[in-house]
């Protein structure tokens, strides 16, 4: 099995994980207080996992895949959007939602313009 095959099938894997551990933070942990905030926190903890992914594709990068900076801004982003929609479902304020975002974006553009 190739590399790529063992990374998907470990994906697979951890995202079923992480829906695990977004049903057990609202039924029995009772964590998230409203059952629509499961979607939010898969959403955030899969970012997590696409971050992981792209400090492990630095060791072994591929020919024709995307790169380390690409995998990392997506997965940034992504736990970031989970994040802000988790901020809005607490009944913080959405400038709150807003101004997360709005961070994330400058990080990544500054990480890019930095970038060699």
């Amino acid at each position: 099995m190739s590399d790529s095959g063992r990374r998907d099938l470990l994906s697979i894997g951890v995202f079923l994980i992480i829906i695990i551990i977004g049903i057990l933070l609202y039924t029995p942990l009772r964590i998230i207080t409203d059952w629509t905030l499961i979607l939010p926190m898969i959403i955030v903890l899969s970012g997590c996992w696409i971050i992981a992914l792209a400090g492990i594709r630095g060791h072994k990068p591929q020919k024709y895949e995307r790169g380390v900076f690409g995998t990392f801004s997506w997965g940034l982003l992504l736990a970031a959007i989970g994040g802000a929609w988790l901020i809005v479902g607490y009944d913080f304020s959405w400038i709150y939602s807003l101004v997360l975002i709005l961070l994330v974006l400058a990080a990544v553009a500054i990480a890019a313009a930095l970038k060699k």
